[in-house]
């Protein structure tokens, strides 16, 4: 069901988490792929990107996943799938600004309980998580290209060139410039 077809009636049951509401329909999140019962206290979705579904398995057969924080039908995805699905997020939008707040919006979980899971699952917290993959795209970047170490740090989704430096160093034990002056020479010490 598209937005223009969800009765109002509906859409103002899921913009008031009216409970009542619960049995007669579950809605969708495309954005996110995720499916809630009408009372779900997370983030109001715009309606443009909204379903309708009479059933969980409705939802289920159109792809969507149930919430982690309302669980519809009582259904929930194992703790692995679950941050499977934040990690693959956070590939794809390592060099965006994230914040657990965000990550327990996207995908349905109080940040308390995403980072407990999280920690359980991968050994890292998510910040951990994200540190590491934004440090890996640093070292690609500074092994092939010309950007400065400014525009690397920005570039891999770091806040400021200070913080990118400090937790380089402290992670890796060289700065960027060294390291990328390191490989420069390994390389032409190869040719």
């Amino acid at each position: 069901m598209t937005y223009e077809q969800i009765p109002e009636e509906y859409w103002n049951a899921i913009k008031d988490c009216d409970k009542t509401y619960d049995d007669l329909f579950l809605y969708g999140v495309k954005t996110t792929g995720i499916f809630c019962r009408p009372s779900c206290r997370s983030r109001i979705p715009n309606i443009g990107n909204v379903a309708i579904f009479q059933n969980a398995a409705q939802a289920l057969a159109e792809n969507f996943r149930p919430c982690k924080r309302c669980k519809p039908e009582g259904l929930s995805l194992p703790a692995e799938e679950w941050v499977k699905q934040i990690t693959g997020w956070i590939d794809k939008h390592y060099n965006d600004p994230i914040t657990l707040h965000q990550l327990g919006d996207l995908f349905h979980g109080s940040p308390y309980h995403l980072q407990r899971v999280f920690k359980r699952v991968t050994g890292k917290s998510p910040t951990e998580y994200i540190q590491a993959i934004r440090l890996e795209k640093a070292v690609d970047m500074l092994e092939s290209g010309e950007q400065s170490i400014a525009d690397v740090g920005v570039s891999a989704g770091f806040p400021s060139t200070p913080y990118f430096i400090s937790l380089f160093k402290k992670k890796l034990g060289t700065t960027p410039a060294a390291y990328r002056n390191k490989t420069r020479e390994e390389r032409n010490n190869e040719h």
